[in-house]
């Protein structure tokens, strides 16, 4: 945890010149965007895998009618033809997967007072008038929301509300164009229309709010996790309309 303390503390005197009182907060959308830049390979397989999927529609509409009396049967025909063609169904949940430990260390340093015996001086970094360890119900607490931090906050739930309209378009659109995936969410597992995917339809029915629940997120963890999540969802969002176009 010092270790990572230490990378965040330093790329905030690199960029202190520029971002000035808010050069931890700027650090913290930088190390977001390197976490990012790691894990784009896997976005770029994720979007290969389910431009795989969608070639196979033609031969996974045969087996639906081959195996219309049978869901089992059909469940197990389709994920035979996926590890056929080495493809994934749910490769697409490997990035979001792979920053879960970002995430949590970046929860975890701005919710700790203390750091390798040593107070915590990141939890005195602020995003203009809101610091980095405070949450929304703190700015709350400290003069409302069209107060000081309480304004931060509300500039942030705007940015997101607007990210999560986008994305939800964006997904819309996507499933539209995906049959295995419309049909596995939207159907109701008769004899002929069985989830091909275990477990797929429940996921598929929730995806499209996904980013929705960033807002949650941005209510109820420390500031600068948040602006882990609300970079990290900028950057999907623009990053599956540019793989998925």
């Amino acid at each position: 945890m010092s270790v990572f303390a230490s990378l965040v503390e330093h790329l905030a005197d690199l960029l202190q010149p520029l971002f000035g009182a808010s050069a931890a907060a700027a650090a913290i959308v930088l190390f977001t965007a390197l976490v990012r830049l790691l894990v784009h390979p896997l976005s770029r397989a994720a979007a290969r895998g389910q431009k795989a999927r969608t070639r196979l529609q033609p031969r996974i509409a045969e087996l639906r009618r081959e195996h219309a009396r049978n869901p089992e049967k059909l469940q197990r025909a389709v994920l035979e033809l996926h590890a056929e063609e080495k493809v994934s169904p749910l490769s697409g949940c490997l990035p979001s997967l792979c920053q879960v430990p970002a995430f949590f260390l970046l929860y975890h340093l701005f919710s700790s007072s203390t750091i390798g015996g040593r107070a915590n001086e990141l939890l005195s970094h602020q995003l203009l008038a809101a610091p980095l360890g405070g949450r929304w119900a703190d700015a709350l607490g400290d003069g409302g929301p069209v107060a000081g931090a309480g304004l931060v906050y509300v500039a942030l739930f705007a940015f997101v509300a607007g990210v999560a309209v986008f994305s939800y378009r964006l997904t819309k659109r996507t499933m539209a164009e995906q049959p295995m995936l419309s049909a596995g969410a939207g159907r109701g597992g008769g004899a002929g229309d069985g989830e091909q995917v275990p477990g797929l339809g429940a996921i598929t029915k929730v995806m499209p709010f996904m980013s929705f629940f960033t807002l949650v997120t941005v209510a109820v963890v420390p500031l600068a996790a948040a602006l882990y999540v609300v970079t990290s969802t900028t950057w999907s969002a623009v990053e599956r309309a540019v793989l998925y176009r």
